[in-house]
């Protein structure tokens, strides 16, 4: 930020405050998302967005899963190569 745009702060605020109330319609709104606590505001963001959209519930036709097969004998979790990443969550 230069002196200038300092000085000028006032000014560049209420032309912003202008250009949102001009600029802000029903079919295209602004919102302003307060971001003192930045994870706090995305949250909110996502929050918002979310909710936002008209959610229908989806009748869905799960398939038929067969039987899985018998594990052999000596069958083991591990592949044998690579190296596992740890689990932390």
């Amino acid at each position: 930020m230069d002196t200038e745009s300092v000085r000028r702060w006032w000014d560049y605020t209420a032309a912003y405050q202008r250009m949102l109330e001009a600029t802000h319609t029903s079919q295209a709104p602004w919102y302003i998302v307060p971001a003192d606590d930045k994870r706090r505001a995305r949250l909110n963001l996502i929050r918002h967005l979310l909710d936002s959209i008209p959610y229908k519930k989806v009748d869905i036709e799960l398939p038929k899963i067969p039987k899985t097969q018998r594990r052999p004998d000596g069958a083991t979790d591990n592949l044998g190569a690579g190296q596992p990443i740890p689990s932390q969550y």
